[in-house]
């Protein structure tokens, strides 16, 4: 079972992961994005770890929710409200359970993608960080590491795909060829919940 220890070394280790990746996301964003993506995410993960560490709640619905509310608070443009959207409802979902188990968690997180994806009007394959969460919850059932294989293949897979939302849907044609920093940086997330499992 995962407890809110578990949690929130997710979120603590997610940090990490953006703060050591920050520049790449930048780079990946400066060609089709505002060039800010990798900055604003750093901004944003730095403060969740640092409210973790001053607040520390008890459950794991309640440390997903903090979080999301701290990045809707503190993230500028498109990613704040995604991110703190996706940790929200993935926490509400969880409710007020002391431990959930990984099955729970999958449901849960299943229900943040979805409210994700009716905020921002994304579905697989128009070259977002949907493109890297739906299949990584799809693996969910199989384990940490499967889910983090699916969304690393997710994300690469954005590449050859022309961008239909978000800022890089303004380029067209153009955004062929490049990577989603926002599928990138979900692959991130996914990554740091299989290593937060020791997976």
């Amino acid at each position: 079972m995962l407890d809110a220890d578990f949690f929130r070394r997710w979120m603590t280790v997610t940090a990490a992961s953006v703060e050591r990746e920050a520049e790449h996301l930048t780079a990946l964003d400066s060609p089709i994005g505002d060039a800010d993506h990798g900055s604003n995410l750093q901004r944003g993960f730095t403060a969740v770890a640092a409210t973790l560490e001053k607040e520390a709640p008890d459950t794991p619905g309640a440390v997903l929710t903090l979080a999301g509310r701290q990045l809707i608070s503190t993230v500028g443009g498109a990613s704040g409200p995604l991110y703190g959207t996706l940790l929200r409802r993935t926490g509400k979902a969880l409710g007020d359970a002391g431990e959930v188990s990984e099955e729970q968690l999958a449901e849960a997180l299943r229900a943040g993608v979805e409210a994700v994806m009716t905020l921002g009007g994304a579905a697989p394959g128009d070259k977002t960080m949907i493109d890297t969460l739906v299949p990584a919850v799809d693996a969910l059932g199989t384990g940490f590491a499967a889910a983090r294989t699916a969304a690393e293949q997710g994300a690469l897979a954005t590449t050859p795909l022309q961008a239909r939302k978000g800022r890089a849907s303004y380029l067209g044609e153009r955004s062929i060829g490049h990577q989603d920093p926002g599928a990138t940086s979900a692959a991130l997330l996914i990554a740091a919940l299989a290593e937060a499992a020791g997976e």
